[in-house]
């Protein structure tokens, strides 16, 4: 690879004309907590503003893609230093999670935006699983390719929420919506082949083989002629309705926060950290 840049858990390598973004916090399933939000935010934006970069590798380190917020931040309360400018006065800090959700989630969806934004390619190369967020993230990419072991779930169900990270939005367009609703009414874990069949990724490679097949594919897109392929991307987004994703990801934020703060996404967290199954009410 050639140069590199490396915050905590967010790196940054340069192959020509491709940017590669690989998430490294493997020892948490490679999730985010609000400094690895704020940087994988930050790496998104210097690489979708460089003009030197012309196609853009987004990776998880140790098998595994990203597996969203970091649930166990969200339940030891998250950062209370950098929740003031989220906290009204009248609010006490133990009330509920959404809050901490915020903080999180807002990097991720202005990430998320820039990636559609950008006049040049995102590619996802999933290895291992990519669950929740992450499902998310690697829908919001222009190309997804993934490994033999790779697998897809949308997973939210599982702690009582409602969905984020662009996958509400982009779910419908990949795949219509009757599967969209299966996908998330039932939350099947689809392999890589399901993924495929079901329209979702482009592309399934042998394990081993994903870093090497998937950064051919982006050195090919970084030859393409750059202009020709971020106007071509922008017509594509413009038939695709993609003018509401920020309004959409807004009201996905403003939902999962509501939902974060009732009880069942209360049930959901602690059966999850328990290893059982939740017992959710009718709210």
């Amino acid at each position: 690879m050639g140069k590199m840049e490396q915050m905590k858990h967010i790196r940054i390598e340069r192959e020509g004309a491709v940017g590669i973004l690989t998430i490294a916090r493997r020892e948490r399933l490679n999730s985010l907590d609000v400094e690895t939000a704020q940087d994988f935010r930050r790496a998104g934006l210097q690489l979708a503003r460089d003009r030197d970069v012309r196609a853009v590798l987004i990776r998880g380190e140790g098998g595994v893609f990203c597996s969203g917020a970091d649930l166990k931040y969200i339940r030891d309360g998250g950062d209370r230093d950098d929740l003031g400018y989220l906290q009204p006065d009248t609010r006490k800090p133990d009330e509920g999670y959404g809050e901490i959700f915020k903080q999180i989630l807002e990097y991720i969806h202005s990430t998320i935006s820039e990636i559609r934004r950008a006049p040049k390619p995102f590619i996802a190369a999933v290895d291992g699983p990519a669950a929740a967020g992450g499902f998310g993230i690697a829908m919001s990419c222009d190309l997804v390719i993934a490994s033999e072991r790779a697998w897809f779930e949308w997973a939210y169900f599982k702690t009582g929420l409602t969905g984020a990270e662009s996958s509400t939005f982009f779910l419908p367009r990949l795949v219509g919506l009757r599967k969209a609703l299966e996908l998330v009414l039932l939350n099947p874990r689809l392999t890589a082949r399901d993924a495929l069949d079901w329209g979702l990724i482009n592309r399934v490679v042998p394990d081993g083989s994903l870093d090497c097949e998937a950064l051919k594919i982006a050195t090919q897109l970084a030859k393409s002629p750059t202009a020709a392929v971020g106007v071509a991307k922008n017509l594509l987004n413009q038939a695709a309705g993609m003018d509401r994703l920020d309004v959409h990801l807004d009201a996905e934020l403003t939902e999962l926060a509501r939902i974060a703060d009732g009880p069942n996404f209360a049930e959901g967290l602690a059966a999850f950290f328990e290893k059982r199954s939740p017992e959710f009410e009718s709210e």
